[in-house]
């Protein structure tokens, strides 16, 4: 994992938040799944904010593409927001340019 990579996770009625801080790399991306296996039961919106991102390593899409299917049932429901986004979001999934508050 990137030194500098950590995962802020709330979770607020059926939402789950988790803010994605420091370098991206294919180690965060495995720290990204773990949470989302931990953390995503059971709830109807999992939002993966991207703003706190600063670099990402350009093979990661791939690996996020590979592995969020097998762990998310409904695609749709996974939405990332930020400026970063755009950079790891699979097929499929809704994208939201900005934070959501």
């Amino acid at each position: 994992m990137a030194a500098n990579f950590r995962i802020l996770v709330h979770r607020s009625s059926e939402s789950l938040h988790l803010k994605l801080i420091g370098d991206f790399d294919e180690t965060s991306a495995q720290e990204l799944f773990c949470a989302l296996k931990k953390n995503g039961a059971r709830v109807g919106r999992i939002f993966v904010h991207t703003s706190g991102i600063g670099t990402v390593d350009p093979s990661v899409r791939t690996t996020v593409l590979n592995n969020l299917s097998t762990l998310i049932s409904e695609p749709a429901r996974l939405i990332f927001t930020g400026e970063n986004g755009a950079k790891l979001v699979p097929e499929g999934s809704r994208f939201l340019w900005g934070v959501l508050t």
